[in-house]
């Protein structure tokens, strides 16, 4: 049996603006979500992707537009009538309460039922992978404890929709990666629509279904995470999600034989140092000279001033030592197909 359809999109906003006085923080937004995926909203600090999800949750209230959720508009509606919960990145648990209390504290302001309330506690804690720490204080858990309360506490009151506003942003590297694949995992189980608020790019292509990358007030691009890293709309995405290499002007009428602004990624990029190698079929050759070589860990970095003008970087895998040195001479290599134009060119 085919599974159905969902007649309205889980969020929709139309013409969505706000200003704060002077300042427009968003600039009439355009945007669907669908039902049960995992969205995210990734910009820079200022773009206005809070703002969005303020609006979304009815913490802030459009100067223009309108926000529904399942086909109902929403936007005169107070935070409390909208089938939406918020977690924040500094969690907000009440430090006197157990995490037990914590969870159920939403369930006991609506009056829910004292046997229901405990089941769906029990419920939620389950779903977080915390079901024996109900009689726990905040301050006996870990950061990603706590996030995980947080979480649970969201989902016990069964919102059509989470908000997420940079809920891994105050946990240490190694437990944001472990807490990354443990919300996607949460998400699948749960089956709701997550709508994902961050910064930073590597969140949002491991976890979304679907990536808005916002930058100015503006979305630039929606897409998939391989769509917007393979085919950015625009220079700002190329250069905000992952790294990108822009070659434009005489560059790019010498070794593209074509005028715009075109994009490479670094890994895309083979160097040797045999300048006289012909090019294989299909691939562009350009030569220079190393500029720099930055040891990143798993990667190692290649600046490369081009003789035909520009800068590239190359990211190579840090498997085995390249005798390529500052000042060398090199030969770079790249299939035109990996190569494309940036359609507005900004």
């Amino acid at each position: 049996m085919p599974r159905r359809v969902p007649a309205h999109p889980a969020v929709r906003l139309r013409g969505l603006r706000k200003d704060f006085g002077k300042v427009r923080a968003v600039d009439r937004v355009d945007l669907d979500i669908h039902a049960g995926e995992f969205f995210a909203m990734l910009g820079p600090s200022g773009s206005g992707k809070t703002s969005l999800l303020r609006m979304i949750a009815g913490f802030e209230a459009p100067t223009e537009g309108t926000v529904e959720l399942d086909g109902r508009d929403v936007t005169a509606l107070a935070p409390f009538d909208r089938d939406v919960n918020t977690v924040f990145q500094d969690y907000a648990l009440f430090p006197h309460m157990s995490v037990a209390r914590n969870v159920e504290y939403g369930l006991r302001v609506k009056r829910v039922p004292v046997a229901e309330r405990r089941e769906r506690v029990r419920e939620a804690l389950r779903t977080v992978r915390l079901d024996d720490y109900g009689s726990r204080m905040p301050a006996q858990l870990s950061g990603g404890e706590r996030q995980r309360v947080a979480l649970a506490r969201a989902l016990v009151n069964r919102p059509k929709v989470l908000l997420l506003d940079e809920p891994l942003g105050a946990l240490d590297l190694t437990l944001r990666l472990a807490m990354q694949t443990e919300l996607k995992q949460i998400q699948r189980d749960v089956g709701i629509t997550f709508v994902f608020v961050t910064h930073d790019q590597g969140e949002a292509l491991t976890m979304s279904d679907r990536i808005a990358v916002v930058n100015k007030g503006g979305v630039e691009q929606v897409g998939t995470p391989a769509e917007v890293y393979e085919r950015p709309a625009s220079a700002f995405v190329a250069g905000f999600v992952g790294t990108s290499n822009l070659v434009a002007g005489p560059a790019a009428e010498s070794l593209l034989g074509r005028s715009g602004v075109f994009s490479i990624r670094p890994e895309k990029i083979r160097l040797d140092g045999e300048l006289s190698t012909p090019a294989e079929d299909g691939e562009v050759n350009a030569t220079g000279t190393v500029t720099a070589v930055v040891f990143a860990g798993a990667l190692v970095r290649y600046e490369v001033s081009l003789d035909v003008g520009g800068r590239l970087s190359v990211l190579r895998q840090n498997v085995s030592e390249l005798p390529v040195r500052p000042e060398d001479r090199v030969r770079l290599a790249w299939r035109r197909e990996h190569c494309f134009r940036v359609p507005d060119g900004r």
